[in-house]
């Protein structure tokens, strides 16, 4: 009898997850084009560069799933920005004072499934997404010099196979975007990949944006 209600107890979570999967997978997250315009101007036109910590509001924040992709994706962006920008500002001042370009990075939309969810529901828990907002702009002017956004994803059967590893992969894919927009647009102005594909892209591509729906 006590194995029975425990069978029961742990066929009613699986089935409350993958209820709580399926409401959340009725908003869509998606990048709303494939490509990101280029900024206004190179960013090697300023002088110093401030990343602020990755924002995240209402309803995401205090869902503890989204919570720990937020922690993960900051970490994952510091890596991946601030050896480079460190670099950049400890080189000389081309002004006086100096111009301060800020990064303002925001999660607009995220649905993330954790490590528990993926081992007791698996795929059944459906897919994690995430479109990330970076706000670029003078700091003393508040011109927008840049607002690119970012986006990736992950099939739930993926999630599912990886115990949520691919899950967290699509968080480093993200960052890996961020960091390679700032970088491309150092020296002049060109733009780059949201991380959604194209139509015509190869199913077997490989890459950052061909990972993306």
């Amino acid at each position: 009898m006590e194995y029975r209600w425990t069978l029961r107890g742990l066929v009613l979570v699986v089935f409350l997850l993958a209820l709580s999967s399926s409401v959340l997978a009725s908003e869509t997250i998606e990048a709303g084009t494939t490509t990101n315009p280029a900024p206004a101007v190179a960013f090697a036109t300023f002088d110093r560069f401030e990343v602020a910590s990755i924002a995240m509001g209402s309803p995401y924040a205090g869902q503890n799933a989204n919570d720990v992709a937020l922690k993960d994706l900051q970490a994952d962006l510091d890596r991946r920005v601030e050896p480079w920008l460190n670099a950049k500002n400890s080189e000389p001042s081309k002004s006086d004072p100096p111009r301060v370009l800020l990064i303002e990075p925001r999660i607009e939309k995220v649905k993330f499934i954790g490590t528990s969810a993926r081992i007791w529901a698996g795929a059944f828990a459906g897919s994690s997404a995430v479109l990330l907002r970076v706000r670029i702009s003078d700091k003393a002017t508040g011109a927008v010099i840049a607002e690119p956004e970012f986006y990736q994803h992950a099939a739930g059967m993926a999630g599912a196979w990886s115990f949520g590893a691919a899950d967290k992969a699509m968080l480093e894919r993200t960052a890996s975007l961020v960091a390679d927009y700032l970088q491309s647009n150092f020296s002049q102005a060109v733009g780059g990949p949201t991380g959604k594909a194209s139509a015509s892209a190869p199913p077997n591509s490989q890459g950052p944006a061909a990972v993306a729906k």
